[in-house]
């Protein structure tokens, strides 16, 4: 397939590079040229712009930071709707409102372009290792068309539903991993108060009913105390906005969840943003 990627970050640039691995012709836009410079060195093209891009391609990639900037690369000024051919797959894999994607795809339908909310998680690793579980909204028949892009990135690929419903389920995704990790860091609060080292009590519980892959991967950071980032907690900030805001718009409580993000807020607020969203752990074990 010919396929075209914009948002060459963290995740973007090694999601790009397995697709020129997997035998896809791939071009991309970067709004920072020089992100895309090991792209190109491995045999992928540039565009001009999004409205470029999108004239050249059958499926279109986004993976960008927010719903405003999904918006700008799709939507905007030289945008791909300005220069889609009709039956382009639009596949957004970033983390955005649901109400956002859904307006997003209503939008796009009217340029005859199909829109597919494909949220991830797996971060870095698996970006780099085309392991990413996906979690896709949108038409089943678009995801079938597209589904050749989403296996070169991406093992597990789950159809949740309609449009929106794949960052429904990022949404609940985030919800796990952020209350996952505060109970972790109580666990290893609860041992050390103990005078109990909380490296045998992490090893015993992943033989156990309280395994996890947060108890495994975030666990071993808070023994260590290195919250060198898998992800950033600015950005898993973001997420757990937009959780809460989803919950309001439903008229819902998620008690767990805000107490979770209020953690991660005041870790960035105090300029640790760039550190591991799991450094909550340092806040958790200040409380009495």
């Amino acid at each position: 397939m010919h396929i075209g990627y914009i948002g060459l970050g963290i995740m973007g640039r090694p999601c790009a590079l397995n697709l020129l691995k997997a035998g896809h012709r791939v071009s991309v836009w970067a709004r920072c040229p020089e992100s895309a410079a090991a792209l190109l060195d491995a045999g992928a093209n540039w565009a001009e712009s999004p409205a470029a891009l999108a004239g050249q391609v059958e499926v279109l990639v986004t993976n960008v930071s927010d719903t405003a900037d999904v918006e700008a690369v799709l939507l905007g000024e030289q945008g791909a709707a300005q220069g889609a051919r009709s039956g382009l797959i639009c596949v957004d894999m970033s983390t955005i409102a649901p109400n956002g994607a859904r307006r997003i795809a209503a939008q796009l339908a009217g340029h005859g372009i199909e829109f597919l909310d494909c949220p991830v998680s797996g971060g870095e690793v698996g970006a780099v290792n085309g392991t990413l579980t996906i979690m896709v909204g949108g038409n089943a028949d678009a995801l079938k068309k597209a589904r050749p892009a989403l296996m070169a990135m991406g093992q597990t690929i789950t159809h949740i539903g309609a449009s929106g419903a794949g960052q429904v389920a990022k949404a609940c995704n985030q919800i796990a991993v952020a209350v996952g990790v505060a109970a972790v860091a109580e666990i290893v609060k609860l041992a050390r108060a103990c005078d109990v080292d909380p490296a045998p009590v992490r090893a015993a519980l992943l033989g156990g009913f309280g395994q996890s892959r947060v108890l495994d991967v975030h666990g071993q950071r808070m023994i260590d105390d290195n919250y060198a980032p898998g992800f950033k907690a600015k950005l898993h900030a973001k997420d757990m906005h937009i959780v809460m805001d989803t919950a309001r718009e439903q008229g819902i409580s998620l008690p767990a969840a805000e107490r979770t993000m209020q953690l991660i807020d005041q870790l960035v607020a105090q300029g640790e943003g760039e550190l591991d969203s799991s450094a909550i752990a340092r806040l958790i074990w200040r409380q009495n």
